[in-house]
């Protein structure tokens, strides 16, 4: 069995090439990088000649919020479809790094290889704020702004929305709405019948536009409406601190997390991995799992 890692990434280059070195001949790498990003030529060069490595892209330009990032994570996952010995994906992004060996990976995925793992909640959820449905009846310009300078002007439009009564329509053929993590493991199955509804159903994809964060709620929703719904596990396998520490929310890992994700279970990525403040973490747990190897 063969496993895709699907990366978006736009900074810590060096902590990306750390990321995609990780991994053995049992995994091939897709990455895509934001157009926008500063990429010297020299890493570009770098990341493509790792043999893990089969495509760095930069397609799209994506601003925080926008669809992009769901058209990036897409993209990948139809090109990592094209090699038929590939039958486990994941979803991560440049923040993150495995808490687990390559074996424990096979191994794993090989004794649950019908099972699909993402979070995920029924929309309107008490998990989101105002239920989650601001996200997609009201027009979010993060496609349009960059939500680094503007998210305030971007808050203070749905506000005016809100204000004059303007709320966008949910046709009727929008499935039952699903939300969560962005991150996923699916199976080659699952996977493929995402892509597939998208090429056929492109209006869904298309009502995305000028939601937000559309890439935590489309998976999800084409999935939980779908056969395989049964085969979807409500766990993302992702170590995550949702708590606003170390200037992020969720927090920014430091070497205090380390005992914590090596006693999770069934946890294959930790994220956010940010540096300076993440460095210790990193290199502590590179030295475990090195052990562990041995």
């Amino acid at each position: 069995m063969k496993h895709a890692i699907l990366i978006t990434a736009y900074k810590n280059f060096e902590h990306l090439k750390d990321l995609a070195e990780f991994f053995d001949q049992n995994f091939e790498i897709f990455i895509h990088i934001d157009k926008k990003s500063n990429l010297e030529p020299k890493v570009l060069n770098e990341l493509q000649d790792l043999i893990q490595v089969k495509l760095v892209s930069r397609k799209y330009k994506v601003n925080w919020g926008g669809v992009n990032h769901l058209k990036c994570i897409l993209y990948l996952a139809k090109e990592a479809l094209k090699n038929k010995n590939i039958e486990r994906f994941h979803v991560i992004s440049g923040h993150d790094y495995p808490i687990k060996t390559c074996s424990y990976f096979v191994d794993y995925f090989k004794r649950h290889s019908s099972e699909n793992y993402l979070n995920f909640h029924e929309l309107p959820s008490i998990k989101w704020p105002n239920g989650g449905l601001d996200r997609i009846e009201y027009y979010n310009f993060y496609d349009l702004l960059n939500a680094k300078r503007y998210r305030h002007y971007i808050f203070k439009l749905v506000e005016i929305q809100k204000k004059l009564k303007i709320k966008r329509r949910i046709s009727k053929k929008v499935p039952k709405l699903y939300g969560g993590e962005t991150w996923w493991s699916l199976s080659r199955e699952a996977l493929s019948y995402v892509i597939d509804f998208t090429d056929k159903n492109k209006f869904l994809l298309n009502r995305f536009k000028h939601s937000f964060c559309s890439e935590e709620m489309y998976v999800h929703t084409v999935l939980l409406n779908s056969k395989f719904a049964a085969t979807v596990v409500n766990d993302s396998l992702r170590y995550i601190d949702w708590s606003d520490r170390n200037g992020n929310f969720p927090a920014n890992l430091d070497n205090s997390d380390l005992e914590k994700m090596i006693i999770s279970k069934n946890k294959f990525f930790a994220r956010k991995f940010e540096f300076p403040i993440s460095l210790k973490l990193k290199l502590s747990l590179i030295k475990y799992l090195d052990n562990i190897k041995k």
